[in-house]
């Protein structure tokens, strides 16, 4: 199933394993959503429930991610994995975001680290480009992506609607995301493309940093 497979693809780059299954997490009707994100239009939203100090429960975390069933049967129809396009990318980056949530969400909470919104969202600003670098280079072997970033991140532009009060965080995000992925496509041309020991540990590395510590590095870059 396709976001078990984006699962698996992140779990391989980043090398991290996760004992929870997406699916199981998964909610396709906007009706059991609560209250607070069900008037919401986004095609991709991330519910994380944390108990209040004092509550039964303190320590243990809720998440479901909702993903549009429409767009979920559109991928379906034209799966990513099997061949990324013009036509699927929108809707496969929407899917992918919701995955890379779950995936570094879980992890670290797997390994008692908190997480922030902010964290969350530059993670998967990075993920967008590594795992479509990784199946663009799988799906076309002969080819260099080398638009890639550029598609990603100087030709997109944050929707202040689906944004709302969130607006420069997301801003924020991809312009260090997108720093980074500068510095990453640099080394996968040197690499002709070739995901080399050097470029999977920059990237390992890099996933394993806390948000503040993330930055750092960007700005060092």
């Amino acid at each position: 199933m396709l976001l078990r497979r984006l699962q698996d693809l992140l779990g391989g780059i980043y090398d991290v394993r996760v004992a929870h299954d997406v699916y199981d997490f998964l909610v396709t009707d906007r009706g059991h959503l609560p209250a607070s994100a069900r008037a919401g239009v986004a095609d991709e939203v991330l519910i994380i429930d944390q108990p209040r100090e004092g509550q039964s429960g303190g320590d243990e975390v809720g998440v479901s991610l909702y993903l549009d069933p429409a767009l979920l049967s559109r991928l379906d129809a034209q799966d990513p994995t099997v061949r990324l396009h013009t036509g699927n990318v929108a809707d496969y980056c929407t899917a992918l975001e919701g995955v890379s949530h779950f995936v570094y969400l879980a992890w670290n909470a797997g390994h008692d680290k908190p997480v922030s919104v902010a964290e969350l969202e530059m993670q998967a600003e990075v993920d967008k480009y590594v795992a479509s670098y990784w199946l663009m280079r799988q799906q076309l072997p002969g080819r260099l992506p080398a638009e890639l970033r550029r598609i990603l991140f100087e030709r997109s532009r944050v929707d202040p609607h689906l944004a709302g009060t969130r607006e420069d965080l997301y801003r924020h995000a991809s312009r260090y995301a997108e720093r980074f992925c500068r510095s990453l496509e640099r080394q996968l041309l040197r690499a002709r493309g070739r995901w080399e020991l050097p470029v999977l540990a920059e990237l390992r590395r890099f996933y394993r940093l806390g948000h503040a510590r993330k930055r750092a590095h960007i700005e060092r870059l």
